[in-house]
């Protein structure tokens, strides 16, 4: 699952991203209301934690430019400020939860897990393609009814197709989110093994990850 964190603060932020991380997850990491908006332009979060005090655009006004243009992603807004009215604005605004700091860390990856079983609009939490189901709440794959072990970067891969069938992932996009701190170094050899694998562990199931010459993969059903 891919979260985007905007956090201005460079100590919070590093201990947000590095938390995360050891949780399970990919994470981008912006530091401005202009980042955050530069990153959910171009890539699809599970989750997004937005603090409201950003250089540039405030949270607020991502979160408001962001349901303008009809991005679902989750958001909770993290901040300083706890007023009522400012509770009420976030909401407003379009924020899905919001967490004062200080904050318990444990508190806010239950929220966390709370927004991601959550349905946003028609979004389904599980991602399904055929009789391959992938659940990014809880990680879980199951194929033709079966659990399916997978390793963390292979849940990796086989999230981001599934969340893009049946269209094309490229070759960077893979890398980018099953080695996010090592995309640059990911050659094309180690994703193909990583592909050849799954396709031994999902065999029995009536979903395929198909090649696609000179761009990536894609995932389709029957």
């Amino acid at each position: 699952m891919r979260v985007l964190v905007a956090e201005d603060d460079d100590g919070l932020r590093d201990v947000l991203v590095r938390g995360l991380r050891e949780a399970g997850y990919v994470v981008d990491a912006a530091r401005s209301g202009g980042d955050a908006i530069a990153y959910l332009s171009v890539n699809e979060y599970g989750v997004c934690v937005l603090d409201w005090r950003l250089p540039g655009p405030s949270g607020v006004d991502v979160v408001a430019w962001a349901r303008a243009r009809s991005v679902s992603t989750p958001i909770l807004m993290l901040t300083a400020r706890d007023a009522p009215g400012d509770r009420v604005a976030a909401l407003d605004a379009g924020a899905d939860d919001y967490l004062a700091k200080p904050f318990d860390y444990g508190e806010l990856l239950a929220r966390l897990r709370a927004l991601l079983r959550r349905p946003a609009g028609d979004r389904s939490p599980m991602l399904v393609c055929g009789t391959l189901v992938v659940d990014p709440t809880t990680r879980e794959v199951r194929a033709a009814g079966d659990p399916v072990e997978l390793t963390a970067r292979e849940f990796a891969v086989v999230e981001i197709l599934a969340r893009r069938s049946p269209s094309v992932v490229l070759r960077r996009s893979i890398a980018l989110n099953a080695w996010p701190e090592e995309a640059d170094a990911v050659g094309s050899n180690t994703i193909d093994v990583h592909i050849a694998r799954i396709r031994g562990k999902l065999a029995h199931c009536d979903a395929r990850i198909e090649t696609v010459r000179g761009a990536g993969y894609r995932l389709v059903g029957p």
